[in-house]
């Protein structure tokens, strides 16, 4: 019985260190393929496409400070002429973007 136990354990142990590895992979996948365009690959906004549309610079203090909360909600309903991605991406997809960006702000 206490075998089964430990094998549980490390089972779940394994799944917490993997979890949020493969959470950033994904991030960093949809970021590349929905937001480089616009925010560029480091996210300071400096693309031909970000400069048009005036994207945000992640590194931005005023930006930094925003909630995830907030952050996913602009990400589902967009802002000022940043296109809604609700309905093209999932929670999950939408949440992985927005905890890959916080890596982008150092």
């Amino acid at each position: 019985m206490k075998l089964k136990l430990y094998y549980v354990v490390a089972i779940c142990l394994a799944a917490s260190i993997v979890t949020p590895a493969f959470a950033q992979s994904g991030g960093a996948d949809t970021y590349k393929a929905k937001c480089a365009m616009c925010h560029g690959a480091d996210g300071l906004g400096a693309t031909p496409a970000g400069k048009a549309m005036k994207a945000a610079s992640f590194k931005d203090p005023a930006v930094v400070k925003t909630p995830d909360a907030a952050r996913i909600a602009i990400v589902k309903s967009g802002k000022n002429k940043m296109p809604a991605y609700a309905g093209k991406l999932t929670d999950v997809q939408i949440t992985a973007v927005v905890a890959y960006i916080r890596t982008l702000e150092k």
